[in-house]
């Protein structure tokens, strides 16, 4: 089984190497157009197979593609980070390009791939891959709720006092300050997290996690790379092994929760199809109110897309 993981930056990087340590696929490419340093990273990962005890081969390629033929999963992580004096639209022409390019060349190799989107603005991007590829949206996703899910779960841990793993959470709606976390559909261990933090420290941990990229990029100066690696891979695992996750993605949604022809982050089941099924809450008026608010924003931004006809045709 062979998945590719096309930007060897950070993120990609990450999610390479830890998709490797968990030693369930026969190889692992690393793709990037910069020389030497998929090729680089790639070696440096296999040659510590010995010592952690997997077998997954990692190979680092320079922007060739025939490479990555026949991969089953592609995870997409390329793009650029906002630079100072560069707008939201000038950010969106420049990563669309790129993911637009990339896709075309993932589908020109592994026509049957299932490809997951990593590069930022999230939405977008991910509508941007599935504009290109013309292929079901089941096989066109992105990567943002598990991440947003892992953050909230560890500030909740944290305040508790208590493993992440025993927290069940769900997030749902764009990745960012308008994404919307479900305080009602928090456990710790079955129990209802409202009874062991008070509404103040939820709402506090909410808004923390609206925020949690910013909070990293404020203290490293670049975007956080180990969580959101790490979430990618979680998803392509859910994938190769038709595990039948439950984990919130960025899906296209035709007509559930009473919205259409939008990409917003909602919970599905993860399996080898890729997306095998979308999950509708029952959601409050609260709650629905935020999440129409939050597909509202994504659908301004999805806009600026469609307006640059030379990307998205």
């Amino acid at each position: 089984m062979k998945v590719t993981v096309v930007g060897a930056g950070n993120v990609g990087a990450t999610c390479a190497n830890v998709l490797a340590h968990k030693d369930f696929l026969q190889e692992v490419i690393l793709l990037d157009i910069k020389e030497g340093v998929s090729e680089g990273k790639a070696l440096d990962v296999w040659e510590s197979a010995a010592i952690n005890h997997f077998s997954t081969r990692m190979t680092g390629v320079t922007n060739d593609y025939a490479r990555t033929a026949g991969s089953e999963v592609v995870v997409i992580t390329s793009g650029l980070p906002r630079k100072p004096g560069m707008s939201r639209d000038d950010l969106i022409s420049t990563n669309a390009s790129i993911v637009k390019s990339v896709t075309e060349n993932v589908i020109k190799h592994s026509p049957d791939a299932i490809i997951v989107i990593v590069s930022n603005p999230l939405d977008v991007m991910t509508y941007c891959a599935y504009l290109t590829a013309k292929v079901d949206s089941s096989r066109v996703f992105g990567m943002a709720g598990i991440l947003d899910t892992a953050r909230y779960k560890a500030f909740l841990a944290s305040e508790i006092g208590c493993s992440p793993k025993d927290i069940q959470a769900l997030l749902m709606g764009g990745h960012g300050d308008t994404m919307v976390p479900l305080p009602r559909y928090t456990t710790v261990g079955g129990i209802p997290v409202t009874e062991l933090v008070s509404e103040e420290k939820i709402n506090a941990i909410i808004e923390r996690t609206k925020k949690g990229g910013g909070e990293i990029v404020n203290l490293l100066g670049t975007s956080a790379w180990y969580a959101p690696g790490a979430a990618a891979a979680q998803m392509v695992e859910a994938i190769c092994k038709n595990e039948k996750r439950i984990y919130p993605c960025c899906a296209w949604l035709t007509g559930q929760y009473g919205l259409e022809k939008i990409y917003l982050g909602v919970p599905v089941v993860l399996g080898k199809k890729g997306i095998e099924k979308i999950i509708e809450l029952k959601l409050n008026d609260k709650e629905e109110a935020l999440l129409k608010a939050s597909a509202g924003h994504v659908k301004e931004v999805m806009s600026v897309l469609d307006n640059m006809k030379a990307v998205a045709s």
